[in-house]
């Protein structure tokens, strides 16, 4: 419930460059639902001996790479198992698990993009099936539902494995960076789609503006790429693709607020677990 396979969807279109520079980027079609056979076969018996082997026969990779990204909004449980008890992800230790065993002699690391509760809880319910936000969190207060749990379970149970972080409502600005975090590319490499989510959030003349001032600043660090995306949202933000409208029987504006300032807090508090990493603008 983020950014709905975009980030993959812009690395592909970088893939050539990225193959370049030893990293790999198949198409999720090619190992999702297979992923899924396999985390299930695992939960219920064990990691096959093939497992491995199975997956990257699946993707068809054209050269042996350096780095390999798969992605995968399930990877660590279904939108009905998400927030249960207002724990997010209870099954993520198990399943990150079983990709160690699928994977015993390759090096992981963890990405994850974050999102403030109240729109990730209200977004992952309308797909799940329950009848209120009540039964869908098995009685829990939302106010209790915290990424830092999940994020210190993961680095409690897995120390080694290192985790990279972002919020996504700062996509928008660190866009690019994301890409290249993921991509093990350095800050200076330049890439197609780094502006990709602007398309969405800023109006048709602030996009025509943007581009041109873009064309006519090559030479950009990132923090002045920040700083520009930054003030033409501002001036041309499209109030009607960033307003978002939560309907959730008994939430408040003041529930909402007070779950969004939580966010913040818990977000500051990631910021200090060891380990880990977060692009923030």
């Amino acid at each position: 419930m983020t950014d709905e396979d975009r980030l993959v969807t812009s690395l592909i279109r970088n893939r050539e460059l990225l193959a370049g520079n030893g990293t790999e980027i198949p198409n999720p079609g090619t190992y999702r639902k297979l992923i899924r056979v396999l985390l299930r076969t695992a939960a219920k018996d064990e990691v096959t001996e093939d497992a491995r082997d199975l997956i990257m026969d699946a993707v068809q990779l054209t050269s042996d790479p350096d780095r390999l990204i798969l992605s995968g909004p399930s990877f660590f449980g279904t939108a009905k198992t998400a927030a249960g008890g207002g724990t997010l992800y209870a099954s993520a230790e198990a399943r990150l698990g079983y990709f160690r065993q699928i994977f015993p002699h390759d090096r992981l690391e963890l990405f994850i993009a974050l999102r403030n509760p109240a729109t990730f809880l209200p977004a992952t319910f309308e797909t799940t099936g329950f009848a209120s936000m009540d039964e869908y969190l098995r009685g829990a207060d939302p106010a209790s539902v915290r990424w830092s749990d999940l994020i210190s379970r993961l680095r409690t149970t897995y120390p080694d494995i290192p985790i990279t972080l972002w919020c996504n409502e700062d996509t928008p600005l660190i866009w690019a960076e994301v890409m290249r975090e993921l991509a093990g590319l350095d800050p200076t490499v330049a890439l197609e789609d780094e502006f990709a989510l602007l398309e969405e959030i800023m109006t048709g003349p602030g996009l025509q503006r943007f581009a041109s001032y873009v064309a006519t600043h090559p030479d950009m660090t990132e923090i002045q790429k920040r700083r520009v995306v930054a003030a033409f949202l501002d001036k041309f933000a499209d109030e009607n693709a960033i307003e978002e409208e939560l309907d959730i029987p008994g939430w408040t504006e003041e529930l909402i607020e007070h779950l969004t300032e939580l966010y913040d807090e818990d977000v500051y508090a990631i910021q200090r677990i060891p380990g880990v990493t977060l692009i923030a603008p």
